[in-house]
């Protein structure tokens, strides 16, 4: 078992390539933002909590993201690997993490940082596309669905997130550069920082992720 986190601008292709995994080879892939907006739905105290935070335009507490992500993990059978994505976006909740991996008895192998340019990012982000029922990631150029504006796999309506539409990128890349260069020092200082070429095309950048973890 393989513990990871997928640390990158909006846009590097992180989702992309959990998914890659999560189809080629069993990786569980934990979306933080794709389970809090699920968690919100539901009809517990926790998503009432959950719902009118985010309703709010503001922040889950870490607190709350750590015990819903600890949730989504106890299945962990028949998995090759985790990979967490989205989260940790902090100095803060690395180290919560890093305890909540400590009482399943795991331990974070592996961070890898997705290098990208703006410029890319734009051109991926603008062009995304989301399927509204089971959240698989689609792309204009680079894997447009079968059929326009359908899921593949569940025939759901494929959409653009608010947030990627161009205008609000910036903002976005603005927020992701003052918040990120203390969690990359935070692992670099742990050795388990690995720096990935994300301008690459998805196939190229998933060879040198494969490599590195030594799959076949």
């Amino acid at each position: 078992m393989v513990t990871l986190v997928f640390l990158g601008a909006p846009g590097a292709g992180k989702g992309t390539q959990a998914q890659i995994l999560k189809e080629r080879y069993n990786f569980l892939h934990i979306s933080t933002g794709d389970i809090l907006r699920a968690e919100k739905e539901k009809n517990t105290e926790l998503s009432k909590r959950i719902r009118e935070i985010m309703e709010k335009g503001e922040l889950v507490p870490d607190e709350i993201v750590v015990q819903v992500l600890k949730e989504n993990i106890k299945d962990l059978d028949a998995k090759n690997g985790i990979i967490f994505d989205g989260f940790p976006r902090t100095v803060r909740q690395a180290e919560m993490l890093e305890e909540m991996l400590k009482e399943k008895n795991l331990i974070l192998d592996k961070v890898f940082f997705f290098e990208v340019s703006k410029d890319k990012v734009i051109e991926r982000l603008s062009k995304r596309l989301i399927c509204k029922n089971c959240g698989k990631i689609y792309h204009l150029k680079n894997m447009p669905p079968k059929v326009d504006g359908i899921c593949d796999d569940c025939g759901g309506e494929l959409i653009q997130r608010e947030d990627d539409k161009e205008e609000v990128v910036e903002n976005r890349w603005k927020n992701y550069l003052e918040q990120t260069k203390p969690l990359i020092d935070f692992y670099s200082k742990k050795g388990i920082l690995v720096r990935i070429n994300a301008d690459l095309e998805k196939e190229e950048t998933f060879r040198e992720i494969r490599e590195i973890l030594n799959l076949k």
